[in-house]
């Protein structure tokens, strides 16, 4: 994908997966976001996610478009996680974050952990794309092509089935 179908995915995914390393021990997570002029704006409470990026603030973000599984598109970006300490740069999360429906739910959500009820406290950061790369499939016959092939392939795996089948017989 180019650049400027990256950042197309980007600005309009909304949905996300980070991934973050405590230690020798990655930890992936969905996650909502707003992306706007290279930096990727969220909010989360404090839990693993958040205790993990405190620890090493470098993270890694992935996002996608599923429509089938011979169209997609993905983009993975490295990134590094800056806290905002300026009023300014919360407002702007707020707002970006704001454009979506229903945006607080997945920070806001109750959830409970291993020692009880994790607390509601937000915590917005941002994430500065460093890096950025995608790839996309896309079907490049009709669907009825598609089909034929995905016929033929079926009856290729059914004859080496009874032949494996025929082979256990005669051990």
């Amino acid at each position: 994908m180019t650049q400027e179908m990256c950042i197309e995915l980007l600005e309009n995914a909304g949905i996300g997966r980070i991934a973050c390393t405590a230690g020798l021990q990655p930890y992936i997570t969905p996650f909502s976001f707003a992306y706007e002029k290279g930096f990727i704006y969220c909010f989360g409470t404090v839990g693993k996610k958040i205790e993990t990026m405190r620890t090493n603030p470098l993270v890694c973000v992935e996002v996608e478009n599923i429509v089938s599984r011979e169209e997609w598109q993905t983009l993975v970006m490295q990134e590094l996680s800056d806290t905002p300490r300026f009023s300014h740069e919360i407002d702007t999360a707020h707002d970006l974050m704001a454009k979506q429906a229903v945006w607080w739910e997945p920070g806001y959500a109750r959830t409970l952990r291993a020692d009880g009820e994790r607390p509601i406290q937000l915590i917005w950061f941002r994430v500065s794309v460093l890096e950025i790369s995608g790839h996309q499939a896309i079907p490049d016959k009709p669907i009825a092509q598609n089909l034929s092939a995905l016929e033929a392939v079926r009856r290729n795996v059914s004859v080496r089935l009874r032949s494996w089948a025929a082979a256990l017989e005669m051990n």
